[in-house]
């Protein structure tokens, strides 16, 4: 008796990799995008591995390598590739997201870990890593939901970290491009005192960067390090500002004891916290 054509679909090799593959792809995104108290404990528990992440970066960058480090090193590029990978899973539009600098820049970062990359050198491409911080929008979503002093201070929090980027990956870059031929930069805790010196245009000149890329990063600092200060300094001296918006025209930021929106005069109706 023939077999129906039909009966035959669906049981090839293909099919038995894709089936698990798919329900694989199910669990984590309902891992990364689910509202249930698990998945955001989940979440939160991927942005306390950035920052421990950032952290290690950090205090390494200071520290001579040895056994203990270089194993934590593989811990660490073992984590970020299973979420990246993960990312990239659940991707919907995966050929945009290759597209994406926060893409590349978390596989330099995981390169850095697992290649074989000794001293501070692998602590220039791992300054990477902080931009994951800044870079996703589910997470920062969700601590507006659930912290009324991420809501409050939202600006600043950003301001702070931003600078705080600026300056560790502007320190590895002076590192790196000097280390090599300049005697005045001879660790990584001396090209940090010059990029502070620079980016508040202090200068105290007892460290200088020579030669024309020297000075071009030096001009880099300053231009970049002031706007980011003015960043800061405006978001320190600014009126307090709560994100409500406005259902009308859309207005996303408006006074803490707005009863109108600024922008079209619809009455608000925005949340008390019981702020002062």
């Amino acid at each position: 008796m023939a077999l129906d054509h039909d009966s035959t679909k669906g049981h090839g090799p293909l099919d038995a990799i894709s089936v698990p593959f798919e329900i694989l792809k199910g669990w984590l995104r309902q891992l990364y995008e689910g509202d249930t108290f698990g998945c955001i404990r989940f979440r939160y528990a991927l942005l306390v591995l950035d920052i421990v992440t950032v952290l290690f970066i950090i205090a390494t960058s200071f520290l001579p390598r040895g056994g203990i480090v270089e194993s934590l090193d593989v811990v660490f590029g073992v984590l970020i590739l299973a979420d990246f990978s993960a990312r990239m899973i659940i991707s919907r539009h995966p050929l945009h997201d290759l597209a994406r600098l926060s893409t590349w820049t978390d596989v330099v970062v995981i390169i850095s870990f697992l290649a074989p990359l000794a001293g501070e050198a692998g602590g220039f491409l791992r300054a990477f890593r902080t931009l994951r911080l800044l870079g996703d929008n589910q997470m920062v979503a969700r601590l507006r939901i659930d912290s009324a002093f991420f809501r409050r201070n939202e600006e600043v929090i950003f301001a702070v970290a931003n600078l705080g980027v600026f300056v560790f990956i502007m320190t590895g870059v002076v590192y790196e491009t000097q280390k090599s031929h300049n005697p005045q930069i001879g660790n990584y805790a001396d090209a940090l005192y010059f990029t502070v010196t620079a980016l508040t245009t202090t200068g105290f000149g007892d460290i200088t960067l020579p030669g024309t890329v020297g000075r071009l990063i030096t001009v880099v600092i300053m231009i970049f390090g002031v706007t980011l200060f003015l960043n800061l300094a405006k978001a320190l001296l600014a009126p307090s500002k709560v994100r409500f918006p406005c259902p009308v025209c859309g207005l996303q930021r408006h006074d803490v004891d707005a009863v109108h929106c600024k922008a079209c005069g619809t009455i608000l109706n925005i949340p008390d916290e019981g702020l002062d």
